[in-house]
């Protein structure tokens, strides 16, 4: 069932059209900065396929409300409902198979998470025979699946991350197809992200997203530099219900509007004030007023606050002792706390999850882990962090991580891109212990993504850096050699699931 977008701005003339049932069956992520018309794009497409599907939009500055009048949707102000009557309403709209536009206009960013999550989650764990197809457009979805940690609570962010991540990762059993809106893919979550297969990528400046659309676009890196002068209603669109190659695309035009208009000059004539106007701007408010707008008193200390002042004490006495310890005493302590802390992560890793979070969320996973062990609040600082994370990826025994010839590949790895490390060591790891080379799935999960298609991208880079060779025998096992270390793999399947 193909929906018009708009035209293409290669071919003019030629509409550009969107495979609606391919779309359900897939997803899709639109990316642009702000300005580049994201919105106008998501209404369109809504419009397009009211009549066709139902559809439920996380709305967050009340843009969608307007499909109401002219699509019969029925608008829910999430302000005015509990967490609990949202899960409800998300269940019941896909009984009733009623089009939703869920406003979170008016609450603050941890609110907007929460009665999101409830309302995907309801619609997520609806019985079996109410899994009809539903198009679920989220506006602004690195607000609900953020990359890195804000001022929301740890446990807002990670219940709206959880339904997003269903929504993703799982709804497309479940008959749901996420639609996500970004104004960068960098703010966004990379287990969000990795799953869509459909791209429209909109007007960007920043080199890091240019080449990141770039790369998922399957384009050149000297063709990223032509996101920058795409204008606004314009993108590039790739993706099985879309286009087998980068198609340019102008959005065409939408029948209802939205409530929030763009910036327009209007005529304005500066003068002196007059005192009428004075008294007006600068009379003083009423003392109810003045009341209700005062600042709302700070909240207590959270728990890591708390934890953290103690540890602070408590170094205050430590240090001291350890400065007059014996330097071959402390090197020993230094081998035995490493062992600790790759302990502590291979035991947070041992959760099937854990390997597509991002890094600092396991990071604070890992601090708080640490103090349970009394290991205290410095157990590492974030970037000392991430190369043991990198190390407890490998799958490496804590024991044999203090070997020189595992030296000898965190050297050499320690010169790769952050994310990349802990892919080489994967390699390293195996190669070491003479085991076959691992499959795409497990170092999708080293590299912490779904995407089978973004693991292979990472031995293709590891190859193109002379750090490894691939080869393939007849049977189409794969072995590796690392070129650095002279280690090599044996040969193992690529399409072989993650051991347990």
């Amino acid at each position: 069932m193909p929906i018009e977008l708009g035209t293409r701005t290669d071919r003019p003339g030629e509409a550009a059209s969107l495979d609606l049932e391919e779309l359900l069956s897939t997803r899709l992520l639109v990316q642009g900065n702000s300005g580049s018309g994201k919105s106008h794009l998501l209404r369109r497409l809504l419009e397009q396929s009211a009549r066709w599907v139902q559809q439920a939009i996380i709305d967050p500055e009340g843009d969608f409300v307007s499909l109401a009048e002219r699509f019969g949707h029925l608008v829910v102000d999430a302000a005015e409902h509990t967490e609990a009557g949202l899960q409800a309403a998300g269940e019941r709209m896909r009984a009733h198979r009623v089009s939703v536009v869920l406003s979170l206009e008016g609450l603050d960013a941890e609110n907007q998470m929460r009665r999101a999550a409830s309302f995907l989650n309801g619609m997520f764990e609806a019985p079996r025979a109410h899994w009809y197809p539903v198009l679920v457009a989220v506006d602004e979805a690195q607000l609900f699946a953020p990359a890195a940690a804000g001022e929301v609570s740890d446990e807002a962010r990670r219940v709206s991350l959880a339904a997003m991540t269903n929504l993703m990762c799982r709804g497309r059993k479940r008959g749901l197809a996420g639609v996500i809106a970004t104004q960068r893919l960098a703010k966004l979550a990379k287990n969000v992200a990795a799953e869509a297969t459909n791209f429209l990528m909109g007007r960007t400046f920043l080199d890091i997203d240019m080449a990141r659309a770039a790369d998922l676009l399957g384009m050149e890196r000297r063709q990223a530099e032509s996101f920058r002068d795409l204008g606004r209603g314009q993108f590039v669109a790739l993706g099985p219900a879309l286009s087998r190659r980068p198609m340019p695309v102008r959005i065409g035009t939408v029948e209802t509007e939205s409530r929030s208009a763009g910036p327009a000059l209007m005529p304005f004539q500066p003068g002196a004030p007059d005192a009428e106007m004075r008294a007006l701007i600068l009379a003083q408010p009423d003392e109810p007023a003045m009341r209700a707008r005062r600042p709302l008193a700070p909240p207590p200390p959270d728990i890591l606050q708390q934890l953290a002042a103690a540890g602070a004490a408590q170094r205050a006495v430590r240090e001291p002792e350890e400065a007059a310890r014996p330097a071959q005493e402390t090197l020993e302590d230094a081998f035995a706390h490493r062992r600790r802390v790759l302990a502590v992560i291979h035991a947070m890793l041992a959760d099937p999850e854990a390997g597509f979070r991002p890094v600092p969320v396991l990071f604070q996973d890992f601090l708080l882990r640490c103090r349970i062990e009394g290991m205290g609040r410095d157990a590492l600082d974030l970037s000392r962090f991430r190369r043991a994370l990198a190390t407890a990826r490998s799958g490496i025994d804590p024991d044999r991580a203090e070997g020189a010839e595992w030296r000898r590949a965190e050297d050499i790895a320690s010169a790769l891109p952050e994310d990349v490390q802990p892919v080489f060591l994967l390699l390293a790891r195996a190669a070491l212990d003479g085991e076959p080379c691992p499959s795409d799935a497990a170092i999708a999960r080293a590299f912490g993504t779904h995407s089978l298609g973004r693991a292979r991208r990472q031995l293709q880079y590891l190859e193109e850096r002379d750090l490894l060779v691939l080869r393939e025998d007849g049977a189409g096992r794969r072995t590796v050699v690392l070129i650095g270390l002279g280690w090599e793999t044996a040969a193992g399947d690529p399409g072989a699931p993650v051991a347990a």
